[in-house]
């Protein structure tokens, strides 16, 4: 169905995004101190990439798994009657947390104002669009 592969393209899209960005970042800046310090693993021993597999721990590979199964269950949920792409949290219930999110990303709390002009929505929807699937290949062009 349609509005489900739509959903599937932006989050996919989103996190390809941030993953190209951090791919970018971990180049120029490192951490400091120990990723690991039982281990005497420094985050600056940490190789950029898909080699860095080997060296995190699974301890840290568990925490990341649970992060981001947190992240999907309960902190960017999809309700099928809201548009694509526009998540709510199940953490604290339907109406305590969920608010509009504004132009750039901002929550509307922190002065994110939300776009009114259809036009422009729509431009910037597809802006989003486009950037993900141009992010999704790149971040399968920097593994290798």
């Amino acid at each position: 169905d349609f509005y489900r592969r739509r959903c599937i393209e932006l989050k996919h899209g989103r996190v390809a995004m941030l993953a190209c960005t951090g791919y970018i970042v971990q180049e120029f800046v490192r951490f400091p101190g120990f990723l690991s310090p039982s281990s005497s693993i420094k985050f600056a021993d940490i190789p950029n990439g898909l080699a860095a597999v080997e060296k995190v721990p699974a301890v840290g590979w568990f925490q990341y798994t649970v992060f981001c199964g947190i992240c999907d269950l309960w902190l960017c949920h999809q309700v099928p009657s809201n548009p694509p792409g526009k998540l709510t949290t199940r953490l604290f219930g339907e109406g305590i947390t969920n608010y509009e999110y504004g132009s750039i990303g901002l929550p509307g709390y922190l002065g994110g104002k939300p776009v009114d002009d259809p036009e422009l929505k729509k431009k910037k929807l597809n802006a989003e669009l486009a950037n993900g699937r141009l992010a999704m290949m790149a971040i399968i062009g920097m593994f290798y």
